[in-house]
């Protein structure tokens, strides 16, 4: 096919595709779609296959040439595309057509699309980029309160005494149902552990299993029932306790040095995520683009389908659920938008430098990578070659091991200096 092609770019990473066919392939689409009319129409009074082209065309006209403009666009389209390399649409949102052109078969043929294309964005400037570095030690008391954590995971759920009311702490089993709207049977949540989506934790609190209670919240009549009241029994820390936690400690003191590797190991993963972040961040302040609606609008919309997995529910039913706590899906969304832009920005900055680094990892650096996280999880390698024989994961581990290369080769090109002291519970308080 004989065209030409111009691309103009637009705002927020958009571009508007201008092609014109030449008249000859216009003619030629037109002609293959009215012999496909030919081939199949039936109209009384012709045998299949035998109306003539000129009775079709009065009677069928319009569709005729709305199927030839369909054809010469899906083609054309097609042959621009498979050559582009620069500005491919992204595949969040099909080209959007200006207005449909009309068909001439004596000129040639000319149409607009517009579409979202992929950022382009040059890092080059890394000048006044510092880095800063925690300085974290681990405590005793971080130590006792890791042990606490594991014992509260480890603990047995009981029936809480039908006299005692609810407190802190305490797993509550309620039916809910507001005056003809939002009614579920059988929620769960922990007192006191933000588990709440109906926001009803403090009418809650203080009643006992079998007691039902009427209130009203943000103008809604709502009624709880409660049917079960658990708690935690906590076991000793002992070496039994250590046994049970696993077969592989014997003692207490085993247990505390499998926590206190543990914790080393999350503290220097969160170190170098606190450097990483830190850095990308100051990337995306110094190389200004913007994200195109089309992959902001796919990230968010993935972000609240995340979130429906989380609750165990569908789309559908976490908007019901939010909207009875007194939010709207468009305001988390909203409020969401920030944060989702520097994501997406920090990934596209990561993969542009990758690419113009020219960074790759060879099969013995992928064995390093096994052995660390070997000793990191303190299992065997032939473990971690077990989890990663997916093809998929193996592909992340490569691309994370990409990224840790290009943060190395960046540290050495920047400022990086010792940041604050800090404690192990604070390193992760802002994650």
């Amino acid at each position: 096919m004989k065209l030409t092609k111009e691309f103009t770019s637009l705002e927020k990473s958009a571009v508007k595709l201008t092609v014109t066919v030449a008249k000859k392939d216009v003619q030629d689409a037109y002609n293959t779609t009215i012999a496909k009319y030919v081939k199949n129409a039936q109209i009384p009074g012709f045998r299949k296959g035998h109306v003539p082209a000129n009775v079709l065309e009065r009677k069928y006209g319009d569709s005729i040439k709305a199927d030839a403009i369909s054809e010469i666009i899906d083609a054309s389209l097609n042959e621009v595309f498979e050559k582009e390399t620069e500005n491919r649409p992204l595949p969040y949102q099909q080209p959007v057509m200006d207005k449909m052109p009309e068909l001439d078969i004596s000129k040639d043929l000319t149409y607009t699309v517009t579409y979202d294309v992929f950022p382009k964005v040059t890092v080059s400037d890394l000048s006044g980029i510092t880095v800063k570095e925690p300085q974290v030690e681990i405590s005793d008391k971080d130590i006792e309160n890791e042990l606490k954590a594991l014992q509260e995971r480890n603990a047995i759920v009981v029936d809480k005494k039908v006299e005692e009311p609810a407190a802190k702490g305490d797993i509550v089993t309620v039916d809910y149902e507001e005056e003809n709207g939002e009614k579920r049977n059988g929620y769960v949540f922990t007192l006191g552990n933000d588990e709440d989506t109906y926001g009803i934790e403090k009418e809650v609190t203080g009643m006992k299993k079998g007691e039902s209670k009427d209130f009203e919240k943000d103008s809604k009549k709502i009624k709880v029932s409660v049917k079960a009241i658990k708690v935690r029994d906590l076991p000793k820390l002992d070496d039994d306790f250590a046994q049970d936690v696993s077969e592989k400690f014997k003692t207490l003191d085993d247990l505390k040095k499998d926590i206190i590797r543990n914790m080393e190991v999350a503290k220097n993963r969160r170190i170098s995520e606190v450097k990483s972040q830190s850095l990308l961040e100051q990337l995306v302040e110094k190389n200004k683009f913007d994200i195109p609606s089309s992959m902001l609008a796919a990230e968010l919309d993935g972000r609240w389908r995340m979130m429906a997995q989380q609750f165990q529910t569908s789309v559908e039913q976490l908007e019901k659920m939010i909207t009875s706590a007194g939010q709207t899906k468009e305001a988390m969304l909203k409020e969401w938008t920030g944060d989702s832009e520097k994501m997406l920005k920090s990934r596209i900055i990561v993969d542009s430098l990758i690419r113009s680094r020219n960074i790759s990892v060879t099969p013995e650096e992928i064995e390093e990578q096994y052995k660390k996280i070997a000793e990191d999880g303190g299992i065997s390698v032939e473990e971690v070659k077990k989890h990663y024989e997916d093809p998929r994961s193996k592909e992340y581990l490569i691309d994370d091991t990409k990224e840790q290369k290009l943060y190395n080769e960046l540290y050495k090109e920047i400022k990086v200096s010792k940041g604050d002291k800090v404690t192990f519970a604070d390193l992760f308080a802002n994650k």
